[in-house]
């Protein structure tokens, strides 16, 4: 049997700047979550009052993939339950790529180079569509940031590899990976 990969991304409520600062991530409080499941082959769009199913489907995952995610998302989600997410089994591409090349790099830029596909907005901008009730809009954007992130991990895993476009260069980089699709 195939192992169930579940690709994850969330939005928030909030900012850090609305909060506090960084060092309260968790109470920026979930707005949207999204995942993809390889299992059952669909994305599943979360609401905050369903942040109890969100969790539960990543707690049974095989394995979760995001970007960011062990950082920010899980620490979003730490307000909501008591459960220990470093008990998840989980790939986190932006901390993978980061130890290798000694520093953060977006998923737009890996994206943009190495499956020539972009990220449709930013996280500020989910933020402003909270503030005006545009649900669906950041729906469609954590859905499509959770197609990006798979479009990336798949590409990796079949590659040995994926590509940047360096911000100090403005030259494509390689990154060695050893990214697995089971």
């Amino acid at each position: 049997m195939a192992k169930n990969i579940v690709y994850f991304d969330l939005e928030t409520q909030k900012s850090a700047q609305e909060v506090g600062g960084w060092s309260k991530i968790r109470d920026m409080l979930l707005s949207i979550g999204v995942t993809y499941s390889t299992k059952t082959g669909r994305y599943t769009i979360y609401s905050e009052n369903e942040v109890d199913d969100l969790i539960k489907e990543l707690f049974r995952a095989d394995l979760v993939v995001g970007f960011n995610h062990q950082r920010f998302d899980y620490t979003v989600l730490e307000h909501y339950t008591m459960l220990d997410f470093s008990q998840i089994p989980t790939l986190d591409l932006m901390l993978d790529v980061e130890a290798k090349i000694g520093h953060r790099i977006g998923l737009d830029a890996i994206a943009e180079a190495s499956c020539g596909t972009n990220k449709t907005a930013d996280g500020l901008q989910a933020l402003q569509w909270w503030k005006e009730g545009r649900i669906m809009e950041i729906a469609e954007y954590c859905c499509y940031d959770v197609k990006t992130t798979k479009l990336v991990h798949e590409y990796g895993a079949v590659n040995g590899k994926i590509f940047f476009k360096s911000n100090r260069t403005q030259l494509k980089q390689e990154v060695p990976v050893s990214w697995s699709l089971e």
